[in-house]
């Protein structure tokens, strides 16, 4: 399985995916809330996905345990220890050509921000 975080692609293996928590605790989690815990993180790292790829690919094994149909999301912080509030969480649901295609550009270095954004986020589009 692949999961866009940012303009990192991440691939699972199925058996990853199991939460490392008791399964009646993690029924408790909301999204929310893991989205929160995601804001969290990127309020103390803004490049958690490039600085911390293990705690970002476990921050989107709890995303697709809470929402199977989610396979994209976007976090962004102002600035590194900004208020956990002002960092903005985007979720998606991409087909499987754009992530196949973002998956092949990864792989040859070609994946930046910029391409991930235009495909997925447009955030930059005028």
């Amino acid at each position: 399985m692949l999961f866009l975080l940012n303009d990192v692609i991440l691939s699972f293996d199925p058996a990853e995916l199991t939460p490392p928590i008791a399964r009646d605790q993690f029924a408790k989690l909301s999204l929310h809330y893991v989205g929160k815990l995601g804001q969290e993180l990127y309020a103390a790292e803004p490049l958690l996905h490039h600085k911390d790829l293990e705690k970002a690919r476990r921050l989107a094994a709890l995303i697709i345990g809470k929402a199977p149909e989610v396979n994209a999301a976007l976090f962004i912080a102002p600035s590194r220890g900004c208020l956990v509030d002002q960092v903005q969480v985007r979720y998606a649901q991409l087909g499987l050509e754009i992530m196949g295609s973002l998956f092949e550009r990864q792989k040859v270095g070609a994946l930046s921000n910029l391409e991930a954004d235009r495909q997925v986020w447009r955030r930059l589009a005028a």
